[in-house]
């Protein structure tokens, strides 16, 4: 039964590379404050680009605390990305790229949400880190 199984992988796998199918997905990070979530998404991030993969990285013009241009980790790991003023940016600079990190998702308007999954759909793997509560506990 093992074999079977391994040979209908590999008969998947050598079709979606013959027919270069791209599947996109969304992963999404969430946690309070220092809970690692932006360094859990430069090491996913990092290990895409190891992997050979195009790679974009972009957070919220907004969001200045440590740098203008980088995403930086409270342990001040930084990787450079791209600021936009709106979900919709993202849409417009996104083409021909394998894997696309969004850092403080909660800064950005709610259509991120559709931003995001238009992307996956392309076939882009889309990764996003964002707290999950303000400081009142109210859900983002």
């Amino acid at each position: 039964m093992k074999s079977i199984r391994t040979f209908v992988y590999k008969v998947r796998v050598m079709f979606l590379e013959k027919n270069k199918i791209k599947r996109g997905s969304v992963e999404v990070i969430c946690g309070s404050m220092f809970s690692g979530k932006t360094e859990e998404l430069m090491r996913r991030l990092r290990r895409s680009k190891i992997a050979k993969q195009d790679v974009i990285i972009y957070k919220p013009t907004l969001e200045k605390r440590y740098d203008k241009n980088k995403i930086v980790s409270h342990d001040k790991n930084a990787i450079e990305c791209l600021t936009v003023n709106n979900a919709q940016e993202i849409l417009h600079i996104s083409d021909e790229i394998d894997v696309l990190g969004i850092d403080e998702a909660q800064f950005f308007d709610n259509d991120l949400i559709s931003v995001c999954n238009t992307l996956a759909n392309k076939g882009i793997r889309v990764i996003v880190a964002a707290l999950d509560m303000d400081y009142e506990g109210r859900p983002f």
